[in-house]
C-alpha cells in the first residue's frame, strides 16, 4: 500500500492520526500483522496495540476503548441477542469486584449460561500467567466470530465428509454414522460430530458440505424438514375372537424375554400389493413375509406361517397386530405355529413401535407408489439380512443379527 508517513504531527496524544487510523485498520482486515501495519503507517506497534485492543491504564483520562471502522450491529440501542460492549465493560468490572456469575447474570438480564460462555470463550492470557477478561478485545474476538456464512465442521474435513457420504450411501442413518466416527477414530475429535450436524450439512441450503442428491438416502427421502402432523383416527375393524394387547404377557413388555414380535403390511400402489415385516421386540430383528399376489387374510396367514416356520420354540411367544383386516384368520395362524396373536388398541401406533420404525426404514427399499408384488423372495431377505446388519443405539450398537446369534448361542 502506498501511504507516505507524515514528518510532521502536531497536537499530540494521537488525535489527529485519523488518516493514520484508517490506514491502520484497513492493513489489519487485509492480513498484516500488528508490526508491519505499525510500520508502514509510521506507529510504535505499542501504538497500534493500543488502537486494536483499547488502552486500559492510561498515565492520564479515563481508559481508552478500541478503534473501529464503523459501529457494530449489536450495539446499536436497545435489547440486543448479542452481547453488547458496555455489557461486557460490566463484567469485567463485576469480577475485578469479586461478584458471583449469577450476581453479572441477574444485573444484565441474561442467563448465567450466556456470562459463563462469555469468559471461557474471550479471557485471553496475561503474560503468560493469568487469564483475564478485558471486554474491548472480548468484544473484538467475538465481532470477528459472528459474520455468516462459516464453512461447517464438515466442510472443512474432506476425510471426514468422505466417510459421511459413503455411509449415507449405505443408507446409514446419520446416529448411526455418529457412533461409527467414534468407535473408528477414538483419539480424532476432529472426525466426531453430532448427528445434528450431519442434517445441517444436508439441509441447509448454500453450505455444500454434503451432496445434495444424499437426502434420499436418508429415511424419509426428503431435502427439507417438515413439521409433525397428528395422524388420522381409525375406526375399529370387527376381528372375532380378538384378543387386545391388555392381555399380552407382562414378559413382552419389558422386551427382557426374545421370541415376542410386532407385525404389520406396507402397501404399495394403489393398495394392491404389499410386504409383510415382522420384528422381534428384544433384538430388533426383521423377517419379511413373501405376498407376491395379494394381501387378503388366507394369504397374509399362509405367508406368515411360511416365514415363522424355521425360528426355534422360544422365538415363538407371541405377535402384536394392529387392527387390520388381513389378519382376520390370526386363528389359524395360531393353530398352524402355536403363537399367540395380540391386537393393538385402534389409532395406537406406538403399541407397536419398533414395527412402525422398521416400517420406515424399508420404505427407502420399497417406496410409497410402487408395486410391492415385482420384489422376489430372494430381494426381501437381502433387504432384511442388510436391516439386521445395521448397528443399533437402543442395542448399544450392535446389529440385530449380532443380538439374536448370542441368543441362539445361549440356548443352544
Amino acid at each position: 500500500m502506498d501511504f507516505e508517513v507524515r514528518k510532521v504531527r502536531h497536537g499530540g496524544g494521537g488525535r489527529r492520526l485519523t488518516r493514520e487510523r484508517e490506514v491502520y485498520l484497513q492493513l489489519m482486515s487485509q492480513g498484516y500483522g500488528n508490526r508491519e501495519a505499525s510500520r508502514i503507517v509510521g506507529i510504535n506497534p505499542r501504538t497500534g496495540k493500543r488502537w486494536r485492543n483499547g488502552h486500559h491504564s492510561p498515565t492520564y483520562g479515563k481508559p481508552k476503548p478500541p478503534i473501529r471502522s464503523e459501529a457494530s450491529a449489536c450495539d446499536a440501542p436497545g435489547r440486543s441477542r448479542y452481547l453488547r460492549e458496555e455489557d461486557r465493560i460490566h463484567i469485567a468490572d463485576r469480577l475485578r469486584e469479586k461478584a458471583s456469575i449469577r450476581q453479572i447474570a441477574s444485573e444484565l438480564g441474561r442467563s448465567p449460561s450466556t456470562i459463563s460462555r462469555e469468559i471461557r470463550r474471550n479471557s485471553a492470557l496475561w503474560r503468560s500467567k493469568d487469564w483475564v477478561y478485558r471486554p474491548h478485545a472480548a468484544h473484538r474476538r467475538a465481532e470477528q466470530r459472528r459474520p455468516r456464512p462459516k464453512t461447517g465442521k464438515i466442510g472443512q474435513n474432506p476425510e471426514l465428509r468422505d466417510f459421511i457420504q459413503h455411509h449415507l450411501s449405505l443408507r446409514w442413518s446419520p446416529e448411526q454414522i455418529c457412533q461409527a466416527l467414534r468407535t473408528a477414530f477414538p483419539d480424532r475429535p476432529e472426525m466426531h460430530v453430532v448427528h445434528e450436524t450431519i442434517y445441517q450439512a444436508l439441509y441447509v441450503q448454500g453450505r455444500g458440505e454434503l451432496r445434495r442428491e444424499l437426502t434420499k438416502a436418508l429415511r424419509t427421502g426428503r431435502a427439507r424438514r417438515r413439521p409433525h402432523r397428528q395422524s388420522y383416527k381409525r375406526q375399529a375393524r370387527a376381528i372375532p375372537n380378538m384378543v387386545l394387547i391388555s392381555d399380552r404377557p407382562a414378559e413382552a413388555a419389558d422386551r427382557a424375554v426374545p421370541g415376542h414380535w410386532e407385525g404389520d403390511l406396507i402397501i404399495g400402489k394403489d393398495g394392491k400389493s404389499a410386504i409383510g415385516t415382522l420384528v422381534e421386540r428384544s433384538t430388533r430383528y426383521v423377517m419379511l413375509a413373501h405376498l407376491p399376489l395379494d394381501h387378503s387374510a388366507a394369504s397374509t396367514r399362509d405367508a406368515l406361517v411360511e416365514t415363522v416356520k424355521t425360528l426355534p420354540s422360544h422365538l415363538r411367544r407371541s405377535l402384536t397386530w394392529d387392527q387390520g383386516s388381513e389378519m382376520a384368520a390370526h386363528a389359524g395362524f395360531t393353530l398352524a405355529t402355536n403363537i399367540p396373536v395380540y391386537f393393538c388398541n385402534p389409532a395406537s401406533p406406538w403399541q407397536r413401535g419398533s414395527n412402525e420404525n422398521t416400517n420406515g426404514l424399508l420404505r427407502q427399499y420399497f417406496p410409497k407408489g410402487t408395486d410391492l408384488s415385482l420384489h422376489t423372495r430372494g430381494h426381501l431377505d437381502t433387504v432384511a439380512a442388510e436391516l439386521n446388519s445395521r448397528p443399533r443405539k437402543t442395542l448399544g450398537w450392535e446389529t440385530p443379527a449380532e443380538r439374536l446369534a448370542k441368543l441362539l448361542a445361549t440356548a443352544s
